[in-house]
């Protein structure tokens, strides 16, 4: 099966659509798949809920899409560089189902894995508990909670094969090989792409199994979130 495209817009060509939930992969904008984003957003696909640990800064990363009022819900860990976003949720404009990161992770690790949900005693007695079922287990609460298996989902990496073998690069391996575990379709965007058998298999961080599309993004802008200089 042919895994490589020659753009992002061609890689994400009869997979998106309105109202599917979207997991992207990066943690502030570190790892996060650029090209692939700004595709999503040209689309034009609405009405989404997006998987993610943030929703990137105003003009970037997922931040492009909130501008676009192409996202309906958000399921993040952490919103604190993104006005649009803020100003959208205060005003009952956008829906946030708000994770500790750590439960955010393992529920695309479960989702990715085929299990339908885990306990875990983050968020007992605190808001997240809000309508989820607590179950003790030697006498502690634990909460339940769902794993998550979007439609899509759209990842970056440093090294790919043309099997979709993957490795990550240092810090921006994040959640990358968990939004890419859970989706029913990954399309990942890699720096490199090597020919199949190159990589040795020690170093491979993520298998090609989870991977069914790939494009080249050679040289991602790779923005900084914030930047404190002095003089």
């Amino acid at each position: 099966m042919k895994k490589v495209f020659g753009s992002a817009r061609e890689a994400l060509e009869g997979i998106v659509a309105d109202g599917q939930t979207i997991a992207v992969g990066g943690f502030g904008l570190c790892g996060i798949p650029e090209a692939l984003i700004a595709a999503l957003r040209d689309s034009g696909a609405r009405e989404l809920t997006c998987i993610s640990n943030n929703a990137g800064v105003d003009d970037f990363g997922l931040g492009q899409l909130l501008q676009t009022r192409q996202i309906r819900k958000m399921i993040a860990s952490y919103v604190g560089e993104n006005k649009e976003f803020a100003r959208q949720y205060l005003a009952g404009e956008l829906e946030l189902e708000f994770n500790p990161q750590g439960t955010l992770a393992e529920r695309l690790r479960a989702g990715g894995a085929g299990i339908p949900a885990f306990f875990t005693r983050t968020g007992v007695g605190t808001l997240v508990a809000e309508g989820k079922e607590v179950r003790e287990f030697d006498g502690v609460p634990y909460l339940m909670e769902r794993s998550l298996v979007p439609d899509v989902s759209l990842v970056h990496a440093h090294t790919a094969d043309k099997s979709g073998n993957l490795v990550f690069r240092r810090t921006a391996r994040n959640f990358n090989p968990n939004v890419a575990m859970a989706g029913k379709v990954t399309v990942v965007e890699v720096e490199n792409l090597v020919e199949t058998g190159t990589l040795d298999p020690d170093a491979i961080h993520l298998p090609g199994i989870y991977v069914h599309r790939i494009v080249v993004n050679a040289q991602p802008e790779k923005r900084i979130e914030q930047r404190t200089t002095r003089a």
